[in-house]
């Protein structure tokens, strides 16, 4: 799901109900084409988390740990949803700007290039480029906007060519924040890289990376 906007106002990531062509949904002979997306259960992705030190300028590995599988399917209003189920451990702090410790889970499916929650909302998208909104509140508005640009992006995994969202908040004048956050997805992969930012500062608090994968 798309993470709560922290009282210190951090940008953060995370994880139509119309019927219509998805991709990555499970079929009746059993197979499946993961898609974009690579939705297809069974397949795994474990993410590590790394916090910007200010006093040596690098990212310090934090510990944290995001393990992510797809487990099952859910039927919802003639639509196939894949279950993820996210296992963070390491969070012994609490951490507020990283994954809370314990399990959780969420529903998404493909429609047209959209990956979309079971209530309607996109997590992502790699064909829209209009700016969408992703919440409204008295000190401003959060958006969420595809770029066109494609890029080589490597972490522990591997080397990925990526398409990424960029996440920026704008003052009811209009005025655009300096934090960024971003959102870079592989096709046939899913989610590589992703970033958690202070509303004020245009270095990430926190970067997110793939460290290993299971794709079929």
């Amino acid at each position: 799901m798309i993470r709560n906007l922290f009282f210190i106002l951090v940008l953060v990531c995370a994880f139509s109900c119309s019927s219509d062509n998805d991709t990555g949904t499970q079929p009746a002979n059993g197979t499946s084409d993961p898609g974009f997306y690579g939705l297809q259960v069974g397949n795994s992705w474990v993410y590590k988390s790394y916090q910007w030190n200010s006093s040596t300028e690098t990212y310090d590995d934090t510990g944290v740990v995001d393990s992510i599988s797809i487990v099952g399917t859910e039927e919802i209003n003639g639509n196939t949803y894949f279950k993820f189920r996210r296992l963070t451990t390491g969070n012994a702090s609490n951490n507020s700007l990283l994954s809370t410790n314990g399990e959780y889970f969420e529903l998404v499916r493909d429609s047209l290039g959209n990956l979309i929650y079971d209530d309607g909302s996109i997590k992502f998208t790699h064909t829209d480029l209009s700016e969408r909104t992703i919440t409204t509140d008295s000190w401003g508005s959060i958006f969420e906007t595809l770029t066109e640009n494609e890029v080589q992006l490597t972490v522990e995994a591997g080397v990925f060519t990526c398409n990424y969202s960029e996440r920026y908040a704008k003052s009811p004048q209009g005025d655009q924040f300096p934090g960024i956050d971003r959102f870079y997805y592989s096709e046939g992969i899913g989610l590589i890289y992703d970033t958690t930012s202070f509303l004020s500062s245009p270095i990430p608090a926190v970067e997110r990376r793939l460290n290993s994968y299971i794709v079929q």
